[in-house]
C-alpha cells in the first residue's frame, strides 16, 4: 500500500484494510502480525493509518513497548471480525463445490509425532491439494491460536480449553519399557508392583514423582511413586534413555515398536499399562473456516488410528 493511498480513503480496499487491523490485534503487535501477513512492519503500520483515516477515528494507541486498543478499536475490532467471519462464509458459499483449499494453512504437533509418523499424511494432504503451503511448527504444548497466527494443532492429553473445537482421532497406547540388562539376572516382573524398586526414567508432559498403571482385563490400577534418575519432556530422549539401561520408561507404544523388535527394549508387565492418551485436533471456534483447515481435518481423522498403531 503506498502513502499516496492514505489520502484517497474512497478507493481503499476495506476489506484487505479490516483484515490486517484484525491481524494486528490478534498478534498482539504491528512485527508480528507483518510476520504472519508476509510483509514488513512498516507496510503494516500504514495499513493502520489508512483504515483510521479512512474511518476518521483511532483505534491503537502505541508506545514504545506497548499497543491497547481504544474504545472505537475494541468496537472496531468485534464488528470486523464479525463482517470478516461473514464475508469469507459469503465466498465458501458462492464458491459451493469449487471451493478449493489454497494459501497457507500453520499447524502445531507434538514434536515425536510431527518429525515421524504425521509426515506421511501431511504429505499426502499437499499432493491432493497443490494450492496450499502448510507451516509444520513443532511444539508439544498447547499454542496460543490467536497471537500465534495458529490454525489447528494436534494434542495429545487432556483438552482444557473450552473456547476451541476439540477432535478426538485416537488414543495412544502407552507400555512399560526397560534395557533388559535393567533386570539384571533376576526374573521378569509380572505385576505392577514388582516395578517399584527399579530406577526410573520420567516423561515430565505425562508423569513425574508417580505413576499410574491399569492392568488390561481386571482393571486393577496400581500407584507407583518415582524417584526418577532422569526426567525429559522428549520422547525420544525418554527412548534413548531406555535403550541405554538408565531406567524403566513409559511410553508410546508406537515410539518403542522398532526397539522392541530389534531387542534394545523389552516389554514389562505387558497386562499392566498406563492409561492412553487421547489424540485430539483443535482449532477456533469460528462462524467459518476455510477449505484448507477442513480438508486437513478430513485428512487426519482418516489418518491418525494407522499413525498410533506401530502395525500401521
Amino acid at each position: 500500500m503506498k502513502e499516496a493511498e492514505l489520502t484517497a480513503p474512497l478507493s481503499l480496499d476495506r476489506i484487505a484494510l479490516m483484515q490486517t487491523f484484525v491481524r494486528i490485534v490478534e498478534a498482539g503487535s504491528l512485527s508480528a502480525a507483518a510476520v504472519q501477513l508476509g510483509t514488513t512492519q512498516p507496510t503494516v503500520s500504514r495499513r493502520l493509518q489508512a483504515l483510521e483515516r479512512a474511518l476518521g477515528l483511532p483505534l491503537l494507541m502505541r508506545s514504545t513497548h506497548t499497543m491497547k486498543l481504544t474504545e472505537d478499536g475494541e468496537r472496531c475490532y468485534l464488528r470486523a471480525r464479525e463482517l470478516l467471519d461473514g464475508w469469507q462464509a459469503l465466498e465458501a458459499d458462492l464458491r459451493g463445490a469449487v471451493d478449493e483449499p489454497e494459501g497457507t494453512l500453520r499447524v502445531v504437533v507434538p514434536h515425536a509425532f510431527g518429525q515421524q509418523r504425521l509426515v506421511a499424511p501431511l504429505a499426502a494432504y499437499l499432493r491432493r491439494w497443490p494450492r496450499v503451503n502448510v507451516e509444520w511448527l513443532l511444539h508439544d504444548g498447547t499454542p496460543n491460536f490467536v497471537a500465534d497466527g495458529i490454525d489447528c494443532a494436534i494434542h495429545v492429553g487432556a483438552v482444557t480449553d473450552p473456547s476451541v473445537v476439540a477432535i478426538r482421532l485416537s488414543q495412544v497406547p502407552r507400555i512399560v519399557v526397560a534395557a533388559p540388562g535393567v533386570l539384571g539376572t533376576g526374573p521378569r516382573p509380572t505385576h505392577a508392583a514388582e516395578l517399584a524398586g527399579l530406577p526410573w526414567l520420567a516423561l515430565r508432559t505425562y508423569y513425574r514423582d508417580e505413576i499410574t498403571l491399569v492392568h488390561d482385563t481386571t482393571g486393577e490400577q496400581a500407584v507407583l511413586p518415582l524417584r526418577p534418575r532422569m526426567a525429559t519432556d522428549s520422547l525420544y530422549a525418554l527412548r534413548s534413555a531406555a535403550m541405554l539401561g538408565l531406567g524403566v520408561a513409559v511410553g508410546s507404544a508406537w515410539v518403542m515398536a522398532d526397539a522392541l523388535a530389534e531387542g534394545s527394549l523389552v516389554q514389562l508387565t505387558p497386562r499392566w499399562c498406563a492409561e492412553p492418551l487421547p489424540v485430539w485436533l483443535v482449532y477456533p471456534q469460528a462462524r467459518y473456516h476455510p477449505a484448507r483447515l477442513r480438508r486437513f481435518v478430513e485428512v487426519m481423522r482418516g489418518a491418525m488410528e494407522r499413525v498410533v498403531n506401530p502395525a500401521g
